[in-house]
């Protein structure tokens, strides 16, 4: 049923296409982003999850 019902569509070709390149476009943004952090920011964000002296209202500055 699904099958059928996609073969039906006009141009159903491009969207996995589409995704893939939404995907990777995403995914190299994300990993510049990632590389690109000051080595401060990072060191604070790994202390996050061990560090109890935050309250809910602080935030760090990314």
């Amino acid at each position: 049923m699904k099958k059928e019902a996609l073969q039906s569509l006009a141009g159903v070709e491009v969207y996995p296409i589409t995704s893939l390149i939404i995907f990777f476009v995403i995914f190299m943004i994300v990993v510049i982003w990632a590389l690109s952090l000051d080595k401060k920011v990072i060191s604070e964000m790994e202390k996050l999850p061990l560090d109890n002296d935050l309250t809910d209202g602080e935030k760090i500055d990314v």
